[in-house]
């Protein structure tokens, strides 16, 4: 059997480099899309961080710009396409709204196009948000929910998932969208809350910081690990049919008792160095998110592996060992 050939966007993200990871694991050729902008300098540190920076191929090109999509899609006929690149930081999105809607929104339809001219028996993933049901209709959040998007990121999104749909419906194209809810890991950036949380703690454990600042601790997510999630993006597309899957865990947890867990991971009160800050909030807020994985069970026989607490406390030791590294 010829060995598979997968094209990632969003390669040196968290996602990807767990992504890649999996599909290294499964003796798939791995290429990844490496937008280069004044600088040669990729950050592979997320790659360097799960050791499989040079088993992957990265090859020059943009998702903004479809001729480059075209001349991969022509030098390596991927089998499977993961789009995970994006503008992906929600709070940007407000200062930076039409760059946003090219990278998250224009991007994915010019992967659909460059699939559908080049190589149309390509399998399509699209990397959907729990931030499209933004002011939440129902209660759970499961396919048939209407959206609702709160943000320009989540606009930007809610359109490429429907791209997504229309290229399936109208092209026959293999093309899935995996509606996530929130995921993280140690690999997360640092401006996402989690990550913000879990470096805090650590330096104000090691005696480097005093405070952690955060915005709304009241608004609600659905947490998971990354490393669950993208088993299920590989799934979907192992199916005999295209369909879209909301990806969650079931469970929604304040950031306030995310704190909480994280702070009592390294025996911590968080009272004591907990401040809101109200630079932090959001102009339109998003304050709950619960998704119903019910379909994704039935179907792809997925579900998360990795509880809440586990994958900060997780988070919180990797943040320790990277501080103690560079004392």
């Amino acid at each position: 059997m010829a060995q598979k050939i997968a094209l990632i966007t969003g390669i040196t993200g968290q996602d990807g480099a767990y992504l890649a990871q999996l599909l290294l694991n499964k003796n798939y050729k791995v290429i990844g899309l490496n937008p280069r902008r004044s600088t040669s300098e990729v950050n592979l540190t997320r790659l360097e961080w799960l050791g499989i920076a040079n088993d992957v191929e990265l090859v020059d090109g943009d998702l903004t710009d479809l001729s480059s999509l075209i001349r991969i899609f022509q030098q390596y006929q991927p089998d499977e396409v993961y789009n995970l690149g994006a503008q992906s930081f929600v709070q940007t999105s407000w200062s930076q709204p039409l760059l946003t809607g090219q990278v998250s929104g224009i991007g994915a339809v010019n992967v659909l196009e460059a699939a559908r001219l080049i190589k149309p028996d390509a399998r399509c993933y699209q990397a959907s948000t729990s931030e499209m049901f933004g002011l939440i209709q129902e209660p759970e959040q499961r396919e048939t929910t209407p959206f609702y998007p709160r943000s320009p990121y989540a606009a930007a999104k809610l359109y490429a998932h429907w791209m997504s749909v229309n290229y399936r419906e109208s092209f026959k194209l293999f093309s899935c969208s995996g509606i996530l809810f929130n995921h993280e890991s140690p690999l997360r950036g640092l401006e996402f809350v989690t990550r913000k949380v879990t470096d805090g703690v650590a330096r104000i454990k090691m005696g480097l910081d005093n405070e952690l600042r955060l915005g709304n601790i009241d608004a609600k997510r659905d947490w998971g690990h990354a490393r669950d999630y993208v088993q299920a993006m590989w799934l979907m597309l192992q199916q005999d049919e295209a369909d879209d899957y909301v990806i969650a865990t079931g469970r929604t947890t304040t950031v306030r008792d995310m704190c909480r867990i994280a702070f009592e991971a390294v025996e911590l009160e968080m009272d004591k160095h907990l401040i809101i800050d109200p630079r932090f909030f959001r102009p339109a807020e998003v304050d709950v998110l619960l998704g119903d994985p019910s379909k994704a069970k039935a179907k792809l026989g997925w579900q998360a592996t990795t509880t809440l607490e586990e994958m900060i406390t997780e988070m919180v030791e990797a943040d320790l060992a990277r501080l103690r590294k560079n004392a």
